[in-house]
């Protein structure tokens, strides 16, 4: 297999493991925020701002896994 080949099996391999960890974290913080709005919804600015705030630092794991596979990419 040539260089370029790898890298590019490389790069898909750590983008495509990467984001499945993230993808499942902010579904489930997302169904258990929406339970919770659910059950009290005079808590929904307090419950909204911290599942805003979870799934921003969840998704920079996606982007450090994206990040990875650009170096693997291109380096």
């Amino acid at each position: 297999m040539e260089l370029e080949a790898v890298k590019s099996l490389a790069a898909a391999l750590a983008i495509g493991v990467g984001v499945i960890g993230p993808g499942i974290g902010i579904g489930i913080l997302a169904a258990k925020a929406m339970e919770a709005i659910g059950r009290n919804p005079e808590a929904t600015p307090k419950i909204q701002t911290a599942m805003i705030l979870a799934i921003a630092f969840t998704e920079a794991i996606a982007i450090y896994a994206l990040v990875v596979a650009l170096i693997i990419k291109f380096v």
